[in-house]
């Protein structure tokens, strides 16, 4: 643990995990209920909502009983998704008619709602390489009333097998995770495992930039603090790639990104990225990158 804490004070932020306190929440399906309504319809039941002030249709939640048992639930009335998995999502934002690439899909939080922000109008591809995954992700689609994806359990890698150019990609990468919501995290992760996951998020990389047409917007996101994966990957994107520009996410939560990781000075424009430190923000630990492809 105090390998990871360390890290993160010379980052700049000296944290407690004991002292973070950690809020479940929900997120509306727009598709197939207004908020208001959902809202009501719980409250009757008890269960105390709060709307999450940085989110379009999150509400942190407190109640004596599942909400995964609910009506509502098995209606498809809403998701149970953290707060800050809700927003990589609501900062790509696809109208409806775009084509759309997820390209790390299951179990499907954010499928379900880029296609609730698409109010099921245009195409979302949908890949994951892992079978069980995909189950989940198919039978959320199914429960929220999804009829705008096409589902392909293929490695995101090869994603320019389709020879399509898409108008938007979401990344959300697989990445090491954090602490916040495993509380043996600390024990199971090492710095090597960190450096080769940032391995494979940087080939996903390579492949969504090359798969996303001119003009079109690429969100990157993780639920890590490490900067590995997150702001040295984007300080190498940018690198390598001079066609893609950062943008900013006009989010009223999170720090900005790092520019000064240990020492090494990274792109200024960095800092238009955001992170979402725990003990901050009440959420998971999180990082978001938005980047337009000129």
């Amino acid at each position: 643990m105090n390998f990871f804490l360390n890290r993160y004070a010379q980052l700049g932020e000296i944290i407690e995990p004991e002292k973070i306190v950690f809020k479940k929440s929900l997120r509306v399906n727009t598709l197939k209920i207004e908020s208001a309504k959902l809202v009501k319809r719980l409250q009757i039941n008890k269960v105390n909502l709060m709307r999450v002030p940085f989110l379009d249709n999150g509400y942190f939640y407190e109640s004596d009983f599942s909400l995964g048992a609910t009506p509502e639930y098995l209606l498809g009335y809403y998701y149970l998704q953290e707060a800050a998995s809700q927003v990589p999502a609501m900062i790509l934002r696809p109208a409806p008619g775009e084509l759309v690439l997820d390209m790390s899909a299951a179990p499907g939080g954010k499928t379900t709602q880029l296609a609730a922000y698409m109010k099921n109008q245009g195409s979302i591809i949908a890949l994951d390489n892992n079978l069980n995954r995909l189950v989940s992700l198919r039978n959320n689609i199914e429960r929220l009333g999804v009829r705008n994806v096409v589902l392909y359990k293929k490695d995101s890698r090869f994603a320019t097998d389709f020879n399509l150019e898409f108008d938007k990609v979401l990344l959300d990468a697989p990445c090491s995770g954090n602490f916040v919501d495993d509380e043996t995290w600390f024990e199971k992760k090492s710095l090597e495992g960190i450096k080769d996951r940032a391995k494979l998020q940087r080939e996903l990389l390579k492949a969504g930039v090359k798969v996303l047409r001119k003009g079109g917007l690429l969100v990157y996101s993780t639920c890590t603090l490490e900067p590995e994966e997150n702001e040295l990957n984007i300080h190498w994107l940018l690198g390598k790639y001079p066609e893609l520009k950062l943008e900013e996410t006009d989010l009223a939560v999170g720090s900005p990104g790092l520019t000064n990781v240990f020492g090494e000075e990274l792109n200024s424009e960095i800092k238009k990225c955001k992170r979402f430190w725990p003990h901050k923000t009440g959420t998971q630990g999180f990082f978001i990158a938005k980047l337009r492809k000129d």
